[in-house]
């Protein structure tokens, strides 16, 4: 009976209790990042005064330094927390980019379980996070004079803010983490159906567009993107280039916390191209260079 259950649950070659197992664990993995940033985001809001806020939106010139950093150890949490961070202008635009351009996601682990040499992944680390610092302080110097700063989060929602900032924290945390967990499960699916030998067909017969294909798969907010980045890198079916073109542009599931937080549709499409557009070429000068 158990193992008719089980099979019942395969759907067109889908298991969908692995599907759900997935979910579960990538979303919880996002559980304490999201806390953190909505409850330094509340006091923030709300115990800190306006001379205080603007010191905090002032201070980040150095953003794009430790963001680089930061964006580098694996997961994608810390992408996340940025989001929200950047959303409320705790953050700047700059650092935000430099978080998500070196963001490793499930890359490191995977580099390390096919016992790939300490000076290899150091060096696709180091391209990463050296890309994602520069982009960022170039962005923060463009943009500079646009920064504002906007710390309410909570106007439009029934939080209970002023009741405790501990419980509105849990709230938004919930309310992302079920929309994250949603989104993950479809994403899920789709890359059981789409497995890694369709996306390596389809590189190996565009080698021109490879580093346009792996920047776009790179942008889909699931930690599988990084996975199969780094596997078809391994498995030498892109380049050094297209594989970095890919990794840079995978931020995890911090886009969806974007596309749900940011009010500003506008906005969030530059951050998306631009993210993509520095992928794109970063991947083609490298394929140039090495």
């Amino acid at each position: 009976m158990t193992i008719m259950c089980y099979n019942q649950l395969a759907i067109g070659g889908i298991n969908l209790l692995d599907i759900i197992l997935d979910t579960l664990i990538d979303s919880l993995k996002m559980l304490p990042f999201l806390f953190v940033a909505f409850l330094l985001i509340e006091l923030i809001e709300h115990k800190f005064s306006d001379k205080t806020k603007k010191v905090i939106s002032s201070s980040g010139k150095f953003g794009p330094l430790l963001g680089g950093v930061l964006g580098a150890i694996p997961q994608c949490g810390f992408s996340v927390l940025a989001t929200n961070l950047y959303i409320t202008r705790i953050v700047s635009l700059g650092t935000l980019i430099a978080i998500y351009l070196s963001t490793s996601d499930e890359m490191l682990p995977i580099l390390i379980s096919h016992n790939v040499a300490i000076s290899e992944i150091i060096k696709i680390i180091s391209i990463k996070v050296i890309i994602g610092m520069i982009m960022g302080f170039i962005i923060d110097l463009v943009y500079h004079n646009n920064k504002k700063s906007d710390f309410h989060i909570c106007e439009e929602s029934d939080c209970d803010c002023e009741e405790s900032i501990i419980k509105s924290s849990i709230i938004h945390t919930l309310k992302t983490i079920s929309f994250i967990a949603l989104i993950t499960f479809i994403l899920n699916a789709v890359f059981n159906y789409f497995n890694e030998d369709v996306i390596k067909n389809m590189v190996s017969q565009n080698k021109i567009l490879t580093p346009f294909i792996a920047s776009l798969i790179g942008l889909i907010p699931n930690c599988g993107s990084s996975v199969m980045i780094t596997e078809l890198y391994l498995n030498n079916v892109i380049t050094l280039g297209s594989g970095i073109a890919g990794l840079l542009t995978g931020s995890g599931v911090a886009l969806l916390v974007l596309f749900k937080s940011n009010k500003n549709i506008k906005e969030n499409i530059i951050i998306l191209s631009l993210i993509y557009f520095i992928g794109v070429i970063s991947g083609i000068i490298i394929n140039f260079i090495i």
